[in-house]
């Protein structure tokens, strides 16, 4: 299921035009069957491909639903990488827009680290750690964090 990454850089840039276009399979595509996610929504930790796949797919149909274009941007990202491991850390922010309208909707950005493994050639993601900070005064996620 994996698609052929060669260059760390391309899953950036593929991981964003998957969200975009909601395609489902071409953002699995990024992913290693035995994928392991902590996630900072609804599912905290997910294990393999089936029940990332159930996720991503409720997460894209919304998106489809409500007609709402997600805009993906990078912040602070680094790359460390050997020839078979690398780590991508990073801020992302995700901004929803009114398909048709244009009219920014709502606005959150995580962090991530991305853990991928390259087989054959090509780079997959076998651990995705999203998180936000907290407000320990209110013990909430930060969600309009202003980056600098």
């Amino acid at each position: 299921m994996t698609q052929n990454f060669s260059d760390v850089h391309d899953f950036l840039e593929s991981y964003r035009s998957a969200i975009q276009e909601k395609d489902v399979e071409k953002f699995l595509s990024l992913y290693a069957s035995e994928i392991h996610v902590y996630d900072c929504w609804e599912t905290w930790e997910i294990k393999g491909i089936p029940s990332w796949k159930a996720n991503v797919f409720e997460w894209f149909s919304a998106l489809r639903e409500e007609n709402v274009l997600l805009e993906v941007t990078f912040n602070d990202v680094v790359i460390e990488k050997t020839s078979t491991l690398a780590f991508i850390y990073c801020m992302v922010t995700y901004t929803g827009y009114q398909e048709g309208t244009g009219v920014q909707l709502h606005q959150t950005t995580n962090r991530f680290t991305y853990g991928l493994k390259k087989v054959l050639d090509s780079w997959a993601i076998v651990h995705e750690h999203s998180s936000m900070p907290i407000d320990f005064e209110t013990e909430k996620g930060i969600f309009d964090l202003k980056l600098k």
